[in-house]
């Protein structure tokens, strides 16, 4: 009996030509990483799946031939052309895999590169539905009303029943022989037209079924440029900050003899941050103003780096806690409080990247910032706080993109009122349960740092 032999192709032809995009969707960034990445990795992540083949058009295959070796995508095994249109890729990729036919019962399972967030769930249902069919869709729920409109006149039709309609996703996933011969009759057919390689066996091979497996909204398709903010969102959501307390502490276990350079670690969520760490492990470096080390000069910050590299050996994760708020109007601020604002909120995150990226690039770390639920719309009496906390914002964005081809992740904890020693200063005492506690952000910020995402904004809501 044959070895069974699960391919995962992901479809990547597109060229983004009619939806508005500066250059193929596929290769759009989100989360820091192109859009194709996160699909290939969710295959990658998968123990059921043995091969990855990537379908490019031709113009896309040396960036992802590039981004395959700088992510260490180990499964991908090729990136072969395909053609103008999305079937012509199916067929290069059932042609590319036949020569395994020959000793491997193959199983083709064709995902679109533009769903970028598929879950492991699905794509475990989908193998485990291979076992008993030859062809599988992954669908979900229509929740609209579907018109059907007479094309003459444009008026309604007919309405069908939406129970029994669903909308498709991908995967989509065949035998090898099924869609092979499905193919093979469509190519007779003159008028042949498809969409979809599920479309293809229904109208070739009709006697075939076809297993139905529950997709889900956030398996969405990247198709305009809105698009890209719903997605970002989602993968906030699918973020680690949604674990349980016992997942948690388990996560945790992870910072082990992992090095990690606290900025602000003397206070607030920083000095919390530096004390769970330790007691998980974690060698810690806890630095601030108490500590001699003064952010807004870049020379302090290069000998705080370099002291604790040479104590450990490496560096792991650097976090950027430190802030001040001032708050009072701006017109009513002195020019000394305005420019140490500037310098300690701003100034100094911008120092702490320019010299830890030498350091993460030698150990493929990560650096975490933090910014202010104030950043989405500047706040009276604290301007200048909110502004930098924007600025931080747009920083971390633009340093995953310009660090990710050199395994360098940044990330951004968004934390929502927090009981911290800076926040008393400035508001004095708030009624209880209405604050989150420096120890449930310093958690789950550690949870970031543990984390394989990387220009994400990480919000930290209190849930009580």
């Amino acid at each position: 009996m044959k070895q069974v032999k699960n391919i995962a192709v992901i479809l990547a032809g597109g060229t983004g030509s009619r939806t508005g995009f500066n250059k193929p969707k596929q290769m759009m960034k989100l989360a820091g990483k192109p859009v194709v990445e996160h699909a290939a990795q969710a295959f990658q992540l998968n123990q059921a799946i043995d091969e990855i083949i990537i379908v490019s058009n031709a113009d896309c295959i040396s960036d992802i031939e590039q981004t395959v070796m700088s992510s260490r995508l180990s499964k991908v095994r090729s990136v072969i052309a395909g053609g103008s249109e999305r079937y012509d890729s199916s067929l290069a990729a059932i042609r590319a895999t036949k020569h395994y036919c020959k000793d491997y019962n193959v199983q083709l399972i064709f995902h679109d590169a533009v769903r970028p967030l598929l879950s492991q769930k699905i794509i475990d249902e989908v193998v485990a539905a291979l076992g008993k069919y030859n062809a599988v869709d992954v669908v979900i729920k229509t929740t609209d009303t579907i018109i059907m409109a007479d094309p003459v006149t444009n008026t309604i039709a007919n309405i069908p029943n939406r129970a029994v309609l669903r909308n498709g996703q991908t995967p989509q996933a065949f035998a090898h022989a099924t869609i092979e011969a499905a193919y093979e009759r469509a190519l007779q057919d003159p008028g042949f037209v498809t969409t979809d390689d599920c479309g293809v066996v229904l109208k070739y091979l009709p006697e075939e079924k076809i297993y139905l497996v529950d997709g889900d909204t956030s398996n969405m398709k990247l198709t305009y440029e809105e698009d890209l903010h719903v997605l970002d969102k989602l993968c906030q959501l699918r973020s680690t900050l949604a674990e349980t307390r016992e997942k948690i502490q388990f996560t945790l276990s992870g910072l082990k003899g992992k090095v990690l350079v606290v900025f602000g670690g003397t206070s607030g969520i920083g000095e919390e941050m530096a004390r769970v760490a330790e007691a998980y492990q974690a060698r810690v470096v806890a630095l601030g103003t108490s500590t001699g080390t003064d952010i807004t000069d870049i020379e302090s910050v290069r000998s705080a780096l370099k002291a604790a590299e040479a104590a450990h050996g490496r560096i792991d994760y650097i976090v950027n806690s430190a802030g001040v708020l001032h708050r009072q109007p701006l017109v009513d601020m002195a020019a000394a409080d305005i420019a140490h604002a500037i310098q300690v909120n701003y100034v100094g995150a911008v120092n702490v990247a320019l010299v830890a990226f030498d350091h993460l690039r030698a150990s493929q770390g990560q650096l975490l910032n933090f910014t202010s639920s104030s950043y989405t719309y500047g706040r009276a009496m604290y301007s200048l706080y909110s502004s930098s906390k924007a600025a931080i914002v747009n920083l971390t964005q633009a340093l995953a993109d310009e660090w990710h081809s050199q395994s360098v992740r940044v990330n951004c904890i968004n934390p929502e009122r927090t009981a911290t020693p800076m926040r008393t200063r400035a508001f004095g005492v708030e009624p209880a349960g209405s604050l989150l506690s420096a120890r449930e952000v310093a958690e789950k910020s550690l949870l970031v740092l543990l984390s394989e995402y990387t220009g994400q904004i990480f919000d930290v809501k209190n849930i009580k």
